[in-house]
């Protein structure tokens, strides 16, 4: 491996270190900001999406430009191609919990008691998954990153269980539909989170073991 592809790839790999912990600060502030009824929150958490969207065309146009330059092969080609992989589902977190806070902002005041119980046992599960995800990237731990993947189960329930509550409280309580909704589209924007960290988990394993265990169980299309 040349001297220049090794420093081309620990820059790669600071970027998106940078870009992730963006990301994770927004998950947190757009949660806190709905829990809390914060607008000071959500409205960084939105005025800071332009600079996750900065780290994505960054770093794409760097990944773009290694493989040019560099024609990587075996490990350093993986690895090229698991940070343009990560970068997109980093992109799209950040995305989502702009989402999140948005729907704080529509909100506003929340009444007592309307979140589910649940909600914040999901939000940490949800935000350990990314952390952890990015962990396994960085240690280049596939195993760590396939307890990753069998953790969004646990999040998948957690999800449906929200939305059996909220569906509860909206039928005891119509007055209560339109903030409900936007509580459930909060946590469906949640659970979405916890899919782009399964997602970086399995670019882990792919990086590290050379399998790729995205969409296995679908059958190729026939002609």
């Amino acid at each position: 491996m040349s001297k220049h592809l090794v420093r081309d790839l620990e820059n790669l790999q600071r970027h998106i270190l940078s870009m992730a912990g963006a990301v994770e600060d927004a998950i947190y502030k757009s949660t806190q900001a709905l829990t809390e009824s914060s607008m000071v929150l959500a409205e960084e958490v939105i005025d800071g999406d332009s600079r996750i969207d900065a780290f994505d065309n960054a770093l794409t146009e760097e990944c773009l430009k290694m493989l040019a330059l560099h024609q990587p092969v075996a490990i350093d080609l993986r690895r090229i191609a698991t940070v343009f992989m990560i970068t997109s589902d980093l992109e799209r977190m950040g995305d989502l919990a702009v989402d999140i806070a948005r729907r704080a902002v529509a909100i506003g005041t929340l009444p007592h008691g309307l979140i589910p119980e649940a909600f914040a046992r999901m939000t940490d599960q949800t935000t350990a998954m990314v952390r952890m995800a990015l962990d396994a990237f960085v240690n280049l731990d596939s195993k760590a990153a396939r307890r990753v993947i069998r953790l969004d189960d646990e999040v998948d329930r957690f999800n449906q269980e929200i939305i059996e509550e909220l569906m509860a409280k909206m039928r005891a309580d119509p007055e209560k539909i339109e903030t409900c909704l936007s509580l459930f589209s909060a946590v469906r924007h949640l659970e979405r989170i916890g899919d782009h960290a399964t997602n970086v988990a399995e670019d882990v394993v792919y990086l590290v073991e050379g399998e790729l265990v995205r969409h296995r169980h679908v059958a190729l299309p026939h002609d």
